[in-house]
């Protein structure tokens, strides 16, 4: 039962490190954590704002799954330890998906990019300074 009730303990570890990354404006877009919806990847800055406005939810998760795990180590029977585990991974599962939801309504209200001039990919061809002096 000990290692039933370290799965909890590990996952909160590991989602509360992810969302302290994104509260802290740390994460990576490239890497596959964080909020990751449509809205979200559209843009450096629905990214960013997106897993910030998810952080705080998410380390509330991970403490969940700490404390269950902890919990689960100092019940005395085994009906105790798959209970405080199912709770922790339960508060986990639905703090992620409430932060990720609050995520994804952030990211929807950061205003789209604006569209890159056609035939150019970027600056390099020069299209850009004859843009501006319109």
């Amino acid at each position: 039962m000990f290692v039933l009730a370290l799965l909890p303990i590990v996952l909160g570890v590991v989602v509360g490190w992810g969302g302290l990354l994104g509260w802290r404006e740390k994460l990576p877009r490239d890497r596959g954590a964080g909020v990751r919806t449509p809205a979200t990847l559209r843009s450096d800055e629905a990214f960013r704002i997106a897993n910030k406005v998810a952080g705080l939810p998410t380390i509330t998760a991970g403490a969940v799954g700490v404390v269950a795990g902890v919990a689960g180590l100092v019940m005395p029977g085994t009906a105790g330890v798959v209970i405080a585990t199912v709770v922790g991974l339960a508060g986990i599962i639905a703090l992620v998906l409430a932060g990720g939801l609050l995520g994804h309504r952030a990211a929807l209200a950061v205003p789209a990019p604006a569209p890159v001039p056609a035939g150019c990919s970027g600056c390099a061809c020069g299209g850009c300074s004859a843009l501006q002096q319109a």
